[in-house]
């Protein structure tokens, strides 16, 4: 199975376009793992026709808030329909199994003793800056993250997150995580 674990960063903030919705953001990089290769790639605003064919032959996008932030953005850059692909949030999955949201950081701390290299606010300034080299740097990071998370919740049926001085566990079932999607998206591909 072809997974390609995925994040974005943004040139701007929801407070810029004057409503909480991330199809009206602007993307400065996508970041993936590519599962076939297992390498790790970007992809700037202007490179996203080199990502399309990538995603086309995947099995599964991995990715953390991915259907609620970084689907819906991507998809506004798409020629064809992202949610049509066969995708795993894994902050979805960790919402559905313990009742509330976290953030990557914490789930990082918590499950591999690791913390994120920085934040989105800075991403942002760095975008601002011209600093592409640390934007690629961070968003990489993220999607390393996320992948080692995402390896560990399929081993362990649990993740880790650290509160109040305790190590908590959440419950996972990842028993369908990677059941085949009969469905083929192919909108850029010649054929």
């Amino acid at each position: 199975m072809r997974k390609i674990v995925f994040d974005i960063e943004t040139k701007n903030f929801f407070s810029d376009v004057g409503k909480n919705d991330p199809a009206l953001l602007d993307i400065s990089i996508v970041a993936i793992h590519d599962s076939e290769t297992d390498k790790y790639s970007s992809f700037l605003e202007n490179e996203l026709h080199l990502l399309w064919p990538i995603l086309e032959h995947a099995d599964m996008l991995i990715g953390f808030n991915s259907d609620h932030f970084d689907i819906p953005l991507l998809n506004k850059y798409y020629p064809g329909d992202l949610t049509k692909f066969k995708s795993l949030d894994i902050l979805k999955e960790i919402h559905n199994s313990f009742g509330r949201r976290m953030k990557l950081d914490q789930i990082a701390e918590g499950t591999l003793g690791k913390n994120k290299i920085g934040h989105g606010v800075e991403a942002v300034d760095w975008w601002k800056k011209g600093d592409i080299d640390k934007i690629r740097e961070y968003c990489i990071d993220d999607v390393r993250l996320t992948k080692e998370i995402y390896d560990y919740a399929m081993a362990n049926n649990i993740l880790l997150f650290k509160e109040g001085g305790r190590v908590n566990e959440i419950k996972l079932d990842t028993s369908k995580w990677e059941t085949p999607s009969e469905h083929k998206v192919t909108f850029t591909l010649p054929f």
